[in-house]
Order: C-alpha cells, then structure tokens, then sequence
C-alpha cells in the first residue's frame, strides 16, 4: 500500500535531513509528532555515544551541555579513584601547625626574656594546634569519603547518559521542524563534525581531570604563563602613543574642545543668568503644550524639590552639561543613524566602532581623553558624548530599516524625492525608535555626571563625589535624587506626547 502523498513527502524531508539511518528517524518522528502528549523515544546511539553523537548531528548546544555535566560526573570519578580530597584540609592543616611551632618558639624566647607577652604567645599557638587537629580531622573524613563520591559520579554519569537518550530524538525532531523552514540550519550525519567535537572532549577531559584529581597539579594548569616585559614594553608604547596623537593632533583637539566650550558655555549662561521664575515658568508651560499638564505637574514639583534643598545653580549646571551632550549627539547621532540605515556597508564598518564605545568601561577612556583635551568641564562634556551616542545611532539606524517596504514603495509610486521619503515617511514612521535613542542619551548623560566630576566637571556628579569622599550618606542621596529629578524632566519633555507602548 502506497503512503499518501503527505507522508511520502514527510518520509523524503526527514531522509534528507538526516542523511544516516533514516527509515530510524522516520519512525520516531512520526510517533512525536503523531503522539497527543509528550513522548520521549529513547535514542541508544546517543545515549552510548554521549556527546560526539550531538556533534555529528549539529547539535552544538546540547553537545556543550552534556559534555560539561559528564566532565563534573568524571571529575567525581576521578576524585573518588586516584584523587585525594582530604589534601587541600591536610595542607592547610600542615601550615596552620607551622604557624603553631613559630608561636611556640616566639612563646619559649618570652618566657626567657622575663617579657609578659610570654602567655599570650603560648595561648595563640594552642588555639592554633587545636585548629590544626580539626583540619586533620576533617582531612580524614575526606579522605575516607573516596568511595562516596566514586559512587555519586557513577550514578550522575549514568543518569545523564539515560536523560541524552531520552532528549535525543526530542530535540533531534525540533531542529528538523526548525529546519523545514530555514534549510540554512545544518542537518545530516558529518565525520569532521565528530572528529570536531572528539579533539575538544580530548582536551577538555584529561586536563580537566588532572587539575581537579592530582594532588599537585602543575602550576602551569593554574596560571596563564605570562611575561611582565611585554606588560611593560605595550604600556610603554601606548604613553608614547597617546602623547604624540595629542602633540599631532593638537589643532584639532583644540577646535573641538573651542567648539564644545561654545555651545557648553552659552548653556550655562542661560540656565545661570536667566531669573529661577522664568525658568520655572517656561519648563513648566513647556511640559504642558509638548505633553500633558500631569507632566507639567510632575516638573514643576522636580524643580521645587531642586530649589528647596539647595541644588538650584549645581542643577542648572549639571543641565547645561547635559544638555550640551545631548543637542551635540543630536547633531551628529541622527544623521549617523540615517547614513547607516541607507548604506549597511557604511554601518557594518562602524559597528565594531560603536560596539568599543558602549562596552570600554568610562575610566578607561577618561584616560585619552585627559591627555588629549586636559580636564575640566569640555572632556566631561565629550567623554558623555562618547557613552550616549551610540544608542541614538543604532535606534535611529533600526527604526529607519524597520520601515515598512510596501509604504516606502507605494511613496516612490506617487513620484516621491528621496528627500520627501525620507522627512515626509521614514522619519515619521520611525519616531518611537529615534525618540527611544533620544531617551537613552539623556538617561546616559546623566548617568555620566558623577563619573565625569572625577575630571574637574562641576555640577550635580561632584556633590556626590564630595558624599562619598565624605561618607556623608544623606547628603550624597539628596544630590542623587536631584540628579533623578533632572532624568525626568528631562525625558518627559523630550518624549512629549509620543506613547509609552510605542516608545518601550
């Protein structure tokens, strides 16, 4: 009797995928998929092969799972055989005795000596005997343990090669399904896929046993063999380095830190010289007219907070700051995006880029920064600047490529300019993810200030410091909550009356 023609199909597809003793995987598929609850059909190969059978069916996260849950199986093994675990206790033991034996003569010379720390020395180096006898004690309770933890491993052993053989088929079926639709996935029975997952288990097994179940391993399985010489000459060289990029440079570093001082400066003149009810009034009536009054409310109270407890000018400073690192990233951060969004041989080299500026920890870069443009309020506004524009650049990128293609089509087909698509289409339709970035540019920003006081930025960020140079614990969580006052003002006015659902 002929299949029908469904099944003959499904037949086909699961030779196809795994190539090597199919009409066994068509079985087992078949009472998968066909079963009305969960079935698990033990796999033999598997369970005696372990985990080269994962690897030669590509199956590379289960390989890594079982592979190191039978390396701690074996390494038990190997303890409760050859190992000894009461070692580590009875060197501890030996050393904790030696201590004891230098009190001892320390406590006999006293006692020569007339001096009356005699009793105190001899009352230590008991106290320390006594601790030696039950490390001792403990070493042979370990010790004796051998055929315990023999026996545990065994059993874990035993266990996880039963739970691959019975997981095997399970997860073998998934991939196949997953398959079906991506015929990219890797299927099929591969011998260099084996040979591949057998020279790892070679040399991950036996050093691994030899580390945990010698009782001296060699001190190169323990520390990387390293040379202070290379440390030394790469440290060297990079001052080097550092230094002639900034003697090379100078020009330019002096028309950036020209222009950041530009903008940084007429921002401070502005939030410092302009009457407090002006900005109160304006920050308010602005909350209100680009989002709600409940948002208007809300920074009316933060800024009462921020005059009342005295963080008034040290905020508007810190605003200014911040501000100044925003409409910088603003700048340059959209039109980045948009490039990107348009050109992803561009974005595929400036992604490593800017992968190195949202993971390089601050402190680190603080350190170029400094020698190329000194310290003070300038480098903390550019050091912000390198931590807060990436998310914008890659929100803005995302939200452009996200862009539905029939709507950009269906703009073209109505005679639309690239410059129409791009204001009048693809920005609107991005909105929530360019807001997004914005959101996390200021967020960041912020985020910076106690970090960029540590190079002369004034501000909120150096009332903090201060606190914690002081341990004066109040004071350093009033400024922080000053500085979270700022992060909501801020973010509440720049995302307006754009929806939370559509900005998350």
């Amino acid at each position: 009797m002929t299949p029908p023609a469904g099944k003959q199909d499904l037949r086909g597809a699961i030779s196809t995928f795994a190539q090597k003793n199919p009409n066994y995987y068509v079985g087992r598929f078949g009472k998968i998929q066909s079963a009305t609850r969960h079935v698990f059909p033990f796999n033999l190969a598997a369970a005696l092969a372990g985990p080269p059978w994962a690897a030669a069916r590509s199956l590379w996260s289960m390989f890594w799972a079982f592979a190191l849950l039978e390396l701690f199986a074996l390494v038990q093994i190997g303890r409760g055989l050859w190992g000894d675990l009461g070692a580590d206790t009875a060197a501890e033991a030996a050393a904790i005795q030696a201590k004891a034996a230098e009190f001892l003569e320390q406590a006999e010379q006293a006692k020569q000596a007339g001096d009356q720390n005699a009793g105190s020395l001899q009352q230590s180096a008991e106290n320390l005997l006594r601790a030696a006898e039950e490390r001792l004690a403990m070493a042979e309770q370990l010790s004796a343990s051998d055929t315990s933890v023999f026996l545990v491993g065994i059993v874990l052993f035993l266990v996880l090669r039963l739970a691959l053989g019975l997981l095997a088929n399970v997860i073998y079926e998934q991939r196949f399904v997953r398959w079906r639709v991506d015929r990219d996935i890797g299927s099929g029975f591969s011998g260099a896929r084996v040979a591949l997952g057998l020279v790892t288990l070679i040399v991950l097994y036996p050093l691994t046993l030899y580390r945990f179940t010698a009782s001296a391993p060699a001190g190169w399985t323990r520390a990387v063999p390293t040379n202070p010489n290379i440390f030394s000459w790469s440290a060297n060289s990079l001052d080097r380095f550092i230094d002639w990029c900034a003697e090379i440079g100078q020009g330019v570093f002096d028309g950036i830190t020209a222009t950041v001082r530009f903008f940084l400066l007429g921002m401070e003149y502005v939030m410092l010289t302009v009457p407090w009810p002006v900005i109160f009034v304006f920050v308010a009536l602005t909350a209100w007219q680009v989002a709600s009054l409940r948002v208007a409310i809300i920074c009316m109270a933060g800024l009462a907070y921020l005059g009342l407890f005295g963080f008034w000018e040290t905020s508007m400073i810190t605003l200014a700051l911040t501000g100044t690192a925003t409409l910088l990233c603003l700048l340059f951060g959209i039109p980045l995006g948009i490039w990107f969004a348009h050109n992803q041989r561009a974005y595929s080299y400036a992604r490593p880029v800017l992968d190195l500026m949202q993971t390089l920890p601050p402190f680190v870069y603080l350190i170029p920064i400094i020698a190329f443009f000194g310290t003070g309020r300038v480098p903390g506004v550019i050091a912000t600047m390198i931590v807060a524009m990436p998310p914008l650049i890659r929100l803005t990128a995302l939200g452009l490529m996200n862009v539905d293609r029939n709507v950009l089509e269906a703009a073209r087909s109505f005679g639309a300019s690239k410059r129409e698509l791009l204001l009048n289409v693809e920005l609107p339709l991005a909105r929530a993810s360019i807001m997004t970035g914005v959101n996390q540019t200021i967020m960041l920003s912020l985020g910076m200030v106690v970090i960029a006081s540590l190079i002369g930025a004034k501000g909120l960020g150096q009332e903090v410091l201060i606190a914690l140079q002081r341990l004066d614990k109040g004071d350093g969580v009033l400024a922080g909550l000053a500085i979270l006052v700022c992060a909501i003002i801020l973010d509440r006015i720049a995302q307006g009356r754009v929806p939370r659902s559509l900005s998350k």
